[in-house]
């Protein structure tokens, strides 16, 4: 890469894809960078679909495989929102000597001391209602969930409601089921972290301070159990961070790649 380039590579939330990044993709573009926007398994335009997922590491597969193609002391700027902030922790674990800092923008923040599970739980416990959202049940209703939809008025009053409108109707036509886990104990294992590898990557949080369901009390409650090497806030955006406040996130990415890489 040139002189002053970084690679970023951008990890989608649960139900969204590569889609979700286009705003701040563009703009890292025309700023000279390298970027890399995903798509997990069964999301964007993956062609698996949710039912077909069966443990972590299928929805995580093309990242995975991803990081494992990257050359040889090559390190690149992971960038998690949402459930993509749990994507970067085993991406972190996996492949500690190809993150140069992990950012996790409005994202779920496991640890090798703060399970998956603790953080999962307490999302649930805190999110006051599904609203419209559909759930699918493969073993029948009296089973946990096995995968959830967003629904129209639960994205533009939890997710979207400071974001521009044209967002908000592109995401309703392209968001999809994602696959709930719950206390699948091979999701755990598969997510297991350790401070020899995912501790020794430097991590900056994205605090989104109009969040309205990874609300900030809950963004600062996982920094106090997992503390960060920084935190960042930016102010008057909502849970789409990349679309309520492109430019500022696009900022704050290249402070910190200039900063810890």
């Amino acid at each position: 890469m040139e002189k002053g380039e970084r690679h970023f590579v951008l990890v989608h939330g649960a139900g969204h894809g590569a889609w979700s990044w286009y705003r701040v993709l563009t703009l890292l573009k025309s700023a000279g960078h390298k970027v890399t926007a995903l798509d997990l398994a069964a999301s964007g335009i993956h062609p698996k679909q949710a039912h077909e997922l069966r443990t972590l590491s299928d929805y995580l597969e093309p990242l995975m495989e991803f990081m494992a193609s990257l050359p040889a002391g090559e390190r690149v700027i992971l960038v998690g929102h949402s459930l993509g902030g749990a994507c970067n922790s085993v991406a972190m674990e996996k492949f500690p000597e190809k993150v140069s800092v992990a950012v996790y923008a409005a994202a779920l923040m496991p640890g090798p001391d703060f399970d998956f599970s603790a953080v999962y739980d307490e999302f649930f416990r805190r999110l006051e209602s599904f609203m419209d959202s559909q759930f699918t049940f493969n073993q029948g209703p009296n089973n946990p969930p096995t995968s959830w939809l967003f629904g129209s008025n639960f994205m533009a009053t939890k997710l979207y409601q400071l974001s521009p409108p044209e967002d908000l109707m592109l995401a309703k036509s392209l968001v999809r089921p994602f696959r709930l886990y719950g206390d699948d104990a091979l999701w755990l294992k598969e997510a297991e972290l350790t401070k020899e590898k995912y501790g020794s990557v430097r991590r900056v949080y994205i605090v989104c301070d109009q969040d309205n369901v990874v609300k900030e009390d809950f963004q600062r409650w996982m920094i106090e159990n997992n503390p960060t090497d920084e935190v960042k806030v930016i102010t008057g955006s909502d849970h789409m961070v990349m679309f309520s406040k492109p430019k500022e996130l696009c900022l704050c990415l290249q402070e910190i790649a200039n900063k810890y890489s």
